[in-house]
């Protein structure tokens, strides 16, 4: 594992190089972080924590893997760290959902990385008809459980189950190429 440590020595992995970093992953990391957080300032401490933990960690960060990766996975972090110190359960909505996506397919186009997206739809093609059609039907179309299992000719409760299989299949994949 080379660290950014190794690739930058001291004297050139200063605060101004780090400075330029989070420059760069700013925006991305606090959309994601509002996105997470739901309330903009939560979202705002949730980044400023994650940029702290990041510069103390940045000696341990692996350069061969992605940095605005490596970023959001602190945030995220942090944010699981804040959930569980108020004990509040945050449950995604549909819209979140899609804000979240459309932010991070932002990020990969401005950045020219559509590595992870490639992969979901690599993964999404790996999917049995029945799921595919199911998650078609809930993320592509936008239909609501009962929409969903209307089009598909299958109860709702069978179509939420088909969206839990194929979502906990794609976590898998995904898990497996990265």
């Amino acid at each position: 594992m080379k660290s950014l440590a190794a690739a930058y020595p001291p004297t050139v992995m200063d605060r101004a190089r780090f400075s330029e970093l989070i420059r760069e992953h700013h925006q991305p990391l606090l959309a994601y972080a509002r996105v997470l957080a739901r309330h903009p300032e939560r979202a705002k401490e949730l980044v400023q924590d994650a940029f702290v933990a990041a510069w103390q960690a940045i000696g341990r960060f692996d350069v061969t893997r992605d940095f605005g990766s490596w970023l959001r996975g602190i945030v995220r972090n942090k944010w699981r760290e804040d959930c569980r110190k108020h004990r509040r359960e945050v449950a995604f909505d549909d819209p979140e959902l899609a804000r979240l996506e459309e932010a991070i397919r932002t990020w990969s186009a401005s950045a020219g990385e559509t590595g992870l997206l490639e992969r979901l739809a690599d993964c999404r093609s790996k999917l049995p008809e029945a799921l595919s059609r199911a998650v078609s039907a809930y993320y592509d179309d936008g239909q609501d459980g009962e929409g969903g299992a209307a089009t598909l000719g299958i109860p709702p409760a069978t179509f939420r189950k088909r969206l839990e299989r194929a979502r906990s299949s794609l976590r898998l994949c995904l898990e497996s190429n990265f």
